[in-house]
């Protein structure tokens, strides 16, 4: 019997997916240091170039330095940003660990908000700023990194939801039948 609740819970709930955001989060940092390097090695900093000319008031790729956080908040605080990027990774690798069960979504989710966190952090050791490129008409200019973390936090918020809405729905079955059980005294 035991051995058999060992083979169900393997099954259920298989060794590697706890390492599944370090994948996730070293496929999107390579995406992310890549196209960084495209463009700082061909598009000069404060300039850009419009791929589809026609939509160049929509989007175009634009080379900017940033020194604060995602889409150029707080400036002056690089090296308190890359401090912090240490921190979240620390924390994402332990809240990781500590998981329970599959929950492969937030695992996905995790790896990205990493892969955002350490991407910056490589730009920030390596060059003392953040290498923003994706310009988006009046939106703020990014990169790959920050739309990582932000679909990460996403993605997080929508398990959260998804969490909420099932606790409600056993709540509510278990006060039906609580319900039920009291009319059939």
């Amino acid at each position: 019997m035991q051995n058999e609740e060992k083979s169900s819970t393997t099954q259920t709930n298989p060794a590697w997916i706890r390492w599944l955001p370090f994948p996730v989060a070293g496929f999107v940092i390579l995406l992310d240091q890549f196209s960084k390097y495209i463009v700082e090695t061909n598009l000069p900093v404060y300039t850009y170039w419009a791929p589809i000319p026609a939509l160049e008031n929509l989007f175009r790729v634009t080379h900017t330095t940033n020194t604060g956080a995602a889409f150029g908040l707080f400036p002056a605080g690089s090296l308190f940003f890359a401090v912090m990027a240490v921190a979240v990774t620390a924390f994402i690798i332990y809240f990781n660990f500590t998981l329970e069960g599959n929950q492969t979504v937030l695992r996905i989710a995790l790896g990205l908000v990493l892969a955002g966190a350490l991407g910056n952090f490589i730009d920030r050791v390596r060059l003392g700023h953040v290498t923003d490129f994706l310009d988006f008409g009046p939106w703020a200019i990014f990169n790959v990194a920050d739309t990582a973390v932000v679909a990460g936090v996403i993605m997080m918020g929508w398990v959260m939801l998804q969490e909420e809405r099932a606790t409600k729905a056993k709540k509510k079955a278990a006060n039906a039948n609580e319900v039920t059980q009291n009319a059939g005294e």
